[in-house]
């Protein structure tokens, strides 16, 4: 038997150590909560990205009665993004959520669907998406999805 260790790293920060130009992108992605619609789980998502052009596209949290319907906040964000600007790669993904009390104090990662759906972005533009994750105690940096989602199935796994 042969054991394999992943290694991973995240940065912390707090709002004001971030790039005015990642500061901007967590603001939008606070903002963008406010067009969740969650009348359901009361738990708004909201999500910005940063094209290559320099160009914000917000998403956030639908949901719907038949909750197979709905869709995340970051896929929200990544579709109109490819649907608007197909040809702009996406260089940094910012995601925060709130509750009826206001917003999280820890980070919210993606769900695997979303999760996967960035891999594909990455995939299809071979380049990285930045990931932050915004809660009001700190700030989570990570530099690729693929350190969220280790040993993960993109296209060439089926050549």
């Amino acid at each position: 038997m042969k054991k394999i260790n992943l290694d991973i790293t995240i940065h912390e920060w707090q709002l004001e150590e971030l790039s005015v130009e990642d500061q901007e992108l967590i603001r939008a992605s606070i903002d963008a909560t406010n067009h969740a619609y969650a009348n359901y789980s009361h738990f708004y998502v909201g999500a910005a990205v940063r094209l290559a052009n320099g160009k914000i596209v917000i998403g956030a949290n639908q949901e719907n009665a038949a909750f197979p319907s709905g869709l995340c906040a970051e896929r929200t964000a990544v579709f109109a993004a490819q649907a608007n600007f197909p040809k702009e790669p996406i260089l940094t993904l910012a995601i925060a959520a709130k509750n009826d009390k206001g917003l999280l104090a820890e980070p919210i990662t993606p769900c695997g669907a979303c999760r996967q759906v960035i891999l594909e972005i990455e995939d299809r533009y071979r380049q990285p998406v930045r990931i932050l994750l915004y809660g009001t105690n700190k700030i989570y940096s990570i530099d690729s999805i693929k350190d969220l989602l280790p040993l993960s199935f993109i296209d060439e796994n089926m050549h």
